[in-house]
């Protein structure tokens, strides 16, 4: 593995993960939203979806269909082009068995804790989980475009700081930005004004920046750009990540000077 780059596995079960919203698509049935997902810990995706919908509706008399979920990765910071990858899974869906479903509610309520899982347990619920078993992935975001094999997307994990990334970010934002411009004065081009920077990505490897270079002289308003900012080395825990982002910061303040 690249010295901090995540693996398109990692990255595509960070996604994946249940922060990012989602839709199915399978065949002959309308592009379907999801209320809520979230991944489990073999990689499988489980959807909370309306019980009349017509993806449900396709399912009836069906050992399995085929279908794709979609995720795009939306930045939590509100800017221009919020849209940070896009990961497509392929497999076939299932609803999932009555007995299953109170403790595929659990996992869900841990990022969605929506009132319709209550409904679940209702004799005739209006809404219903589906499986979506995993047989291939594809990935686009910043680092490529690729795809990942079935064994390796259940493998990998997830970045651990994905639940709590939005937080970082907005306080980065909004307390440290002149430490997060400061970081890029060694990668900027003498006599062009530096600009403005905004944090768009954190993970265990370090962080992305949405750079927005200022007005020209003729007007002209040129194209942001990303730049990666690795740390020191891959982090596992809070402490470490305050730690990381800090010597980072520190490191800002004294180019800043």
């Amino acid at each position: 593995m690249i010295v901090g780059r995540p693996t398109a596995a990692e990255r595509a079960r960070t996604i994946a993960y249940g922060v990012a919203g989602g839709g199915l698509v399978a065949p002959g049935v309308q592009y379907s939203p999801v209320a809520a997902h979230v991944t489990d810990d073999a990689g499988r995706s489980l959807l909370l979806i309306p019980a009349e919908s017509g993806i449900v509706s396709a399912l009836s008399g069906e050992f399995d269909l085929p279908a794709t979920l979609r995720i795009s990765d939306v930045a939590p910071l509100p800017l221009a082009d919020r849209i940070r990858g896009q990961v497509w899974l392929h497999g076939w869906l299932t609803e999932l068995p009555r007995e299953e479903r109170r403790a595929a509610a659990l996992l869900l309520a841990g990022l969605h804790p929506c009132p319709e899982l209550l409904d679940l347990a209702e004799p005739a619920p209006a809404w219903t989980v589906l499986a979506l078993e995993v047989g291939e992935v594809e990935i686009s975001d910043g680092w490529s475009d690729g795809t990942v094999q079935p064994e390796e997307y259940a493998a990998a994990r997830p970045d651990p700081f994905v639940a709590v990334e939005g937080g970082m970010l907005a306080h980065l934002d909004a307390c440290h930005p002149g430490e997060l411009a400061a970081l890029l004065r060694g990668r900027l081009v003498p006599g062009v004004p530096a600009p403005a920077v905004r944090p768009l990505g954190l993970d265990r490897h370090g962080m992305w920046l949405r750079c927005l270079p200022a007005t020209g002289p003729d007007g002209a308003v040129p194209e942001p750009f990303d730049v990666r900012v690795e740390f020191p080395g891959p982090v596992a825990d809070l402490p470490g990540l305050r730690r990381a982002y800090r010597r980072l910061l520190a490191v800002g303040s004294d180019l800043r000077g």
